[in-house]
């Protein structure tokens, strides 16, 4: 008996421990720690996040990207390493925006069957209506912690009908609520692949001249070669192609390595620069 009393007692404090929020579950609680210099909420721990919404970032962007095949040279994931150096970039330069983790997963062609990018090895796709369940939910859930201008950029081109729906979709039924969804077409479209940059500040001239995807057969080219570059050489293959000999691109030389690497950072900061002013336009007509 003495013994089922004790035990119950134990389980009455545990219960009302349990039930006690812990210093670091507290709404309310002090970040106990300096912030990390990061623009990634992923990166940021819950009460990075709380404060960072608290002194007025409350801007997220949400890029898409995809796991297709871009050639013998390129990682799968292209895209979405393309993202990690632009959407960090754009952040930075709006100066009160966060980043969401990139969706990597999106429509790439008909599964089963499989037609598109899907007819190659690596390929993942999905479903349209997952494609756009998936954002509508990411989108839901940063409205629901504060932010207010949910911001949609896609690094490929398959992505763009069902941003354009969810964000429709989304304004319509948030007609209430501060939040709204800003779908932003320039991010990809405006001077695509910086053709026009590449010649007219870069002097950089590919073969043949055709501002298109696949203007050879490998469906890549200078400036995602060298944007991916500044996140890491290996999803280029830069050694391997330096010891096979094939380490250019259209007629380009990717060597030295070192000026690639450059040349995509300076890429990187126009991207910026491009959809940086297009999302200040989209909020300033919202207003």
């Amino acid at each position: 008996m003495f013994r089922r009393i004790l035990a119950s007692s134990a389980l009455v404090a545990f219960m009302a421990v349990a039930a006690a929020p812990l210093p670091g579950q507290d709404l309310d609680a002090p970040r106990p720690i300096d912030r990390v210099d990061t623009v990634w909420i992923e990166e940021m721990t819950w009460m990075e996040v709380r404060d960072a919404l608290a002194e007025g970032m409350t801007t997220a962007i949400i890029g898409t990207g995809g796991i297709e095949q871009n050639g013998p040279y390129l990682a799968s994931g292209k895209h979405n390493f393309v993202l990690q150096a632009t959407a960090e970039a754009i952040a930075r330069e709006l100066g009160d925006a966060l980043v969401a983790p990139v969706i990597k997963l999106v429509p790439e062609g008909s599964i089963d069957p499989p037609s598109g990018h899907m007819r190659y090895h690596a390929t993942i796709s999905v479903r349209q209506e997952t494609f756009e369940a998936m954002l509508t939910d990411v989108l839901g859930s940063l409205a629901a912690h504060g932010f207010e201008n949910l911001v949609l950029i896609g690094d490929s081109g398959g992505n763009v009908s069902g941003m354009e729906n969810v964000a429709a979709a989304l304004n319509r039924a948030w007609a209430d609520r501060p939040a709204r969804v800003h779908f932003i077409p320039e991010y990809y479209t405006e001077d695509i692949y910086s053709c026009d940059y590449l010649k007219g500040e870069l002097d950089i001239f590919q073969q043949p001249d055709e501002c298109v995807a696949t203007r050879n057969e490998y469906h890549d080219d200078y400036h995602y070669s060298s944007i991916m570059a500044t996140v890491d050489p290996e999803t280029i293959r830069a050694e391997q192609r330096m010891n096979a000999g094939l380490f250019s691109i259209n007629g380009v030389d990717l060597s030295p390595l070192e000026e690639t690497i450059r040349n995509g950072r300076r890429l990187v900061d126009y991207r910026a620069e491009i959809t940086a002013r297009a999302i200040r336009r989209s909020i300033a007509g919202d207003n």
